[in-house]
């Protein structure tokens, strides 16, 4: 089976890393380098449930919210930022642009 080439890339620098397993004690540093970002269709469903749920504009921290929910994390201000821009390029109106500070 072929993965896609995110995946094997993820998978080459653990295999590198690791290359006897990853130890248990290694587990949470190594999830926590691994976070998860938002798909591109996870994306368009947020920005849907925002223009439905929430009023015009929509706020920055809407977005960072209604993202908790659905990941029941922390939103990344990539992801934020992701789904603003999805919101602009719709014509919808947003308030303030937030500060994109991780990387």
């Amino acid at each position: 089976m072929s993965l896609p080439p995110l995946l094997a890339s993820i998978l080459g620098w653990l295999r590198a890393g690791y290359p006897n397993g990853v130890p248990e004690q290694d587990y949470v540093p190594l999830m926590a380098l691994l976070r998860r970002q938002l798909s591109d269709d996870e994306i368009a469903v947020l920005a849907d449930d925002l223009v439905a749920d929430f009023p015009v504009p929509v706020d920055p921290i809407d977005i960072g919210v209604l993202i908790t929910k659905v990941t029941d994390d922390i939103p990344h201000e990539s992801d934020v930022a992701r789904v603003r821009e999805h919101l602009i390029r719709g014509g919808w109106q947003i308030d303030a642009q937030p500060p994109v500070d991780d990387a």
